[in-house]
């Protein structure tokens, strides 16, 4: 992942991947805290950062949640513009302690530890980001899955996220090796 003037010197015919860009990842993660933050602009924790990004992220897994019943639930497997990774305390990407410190470098947020916590927030800036990028028609999908999530889950704990991930996606997410791709078929 590089910043996108760091892609300047690939060659024209080579694709260029959202995926592959780290402002694509800190646009996203600053829409996350204004949406999912609340009144404050803040996310108390990078667990509940990181599963909030997941239903953001994957739409299905979210709307699954949503039928949750007796049966267990079943998720089509899916491809998505930036995957996860299934870690010891569900999804994670790899990629976010240096978008978190790209964004920092910025003045967009600010990164404080209270006890075992890690606190995100805006910055004034950050808010100004925040709200550009939102009226950004390119970003309107995005928006609109993060005002879905945040209604519902914005409220709860980064463990109770994590718990309710694991409990009702064991077979496509608590099953699957460490470090394996969320949404990828299993081996």
């Amino acid at each position: 992942m590089k910043a996108l003037r760091n892609h300047a010197s690939r060659p024209a015919a080579a694709p260029l991947v959202a995926d592959d860009v780290l402002e694509f990842h800190a646009g996203r993660l600053v829409l996350l805290i204004a949406i999912c933050g609340g009144a404050a602009k803040v996310i108390d924790g990078l667990t509940k950062m990181a599963k909030l990004d997941f239903f953001v992220r994957y739409p299905d897994f979210f709307e699954a949640t949503q039928r949750r019943g007796d049966q267990p639930s079943q998720v089509r497997e899916q491809a998505v513009e930036a995957a996860m990774v299934r870690h010891h305390y569900g999804p994670w990407d790899k990629r976010y302690y240096h978008v978190l410190a790209f964004l920092e470098a910025r003045g967009l947020i600010t990164i404080k530890k209270n006890r075992n916590t890690t606190r995100i927030a805006l910055t004034r800036l950050g808010k100004t980001a925040a709200e550009r990028l939102g009226s950004a028609p390119s970003f309107a999908s995005l928006l609109e899955q993060m005002q879905k999530v945040a209604e519902i889950y914005a409220d709860k704990k980064g463990s109770e996220l994590k718990n309710l991930i694991y409990a009702t996606f064991d077979q496509e997410i608590g099953q699957r090796p460490l470090g394996s791709i969320i949404g990828a078929r299993k081996s």
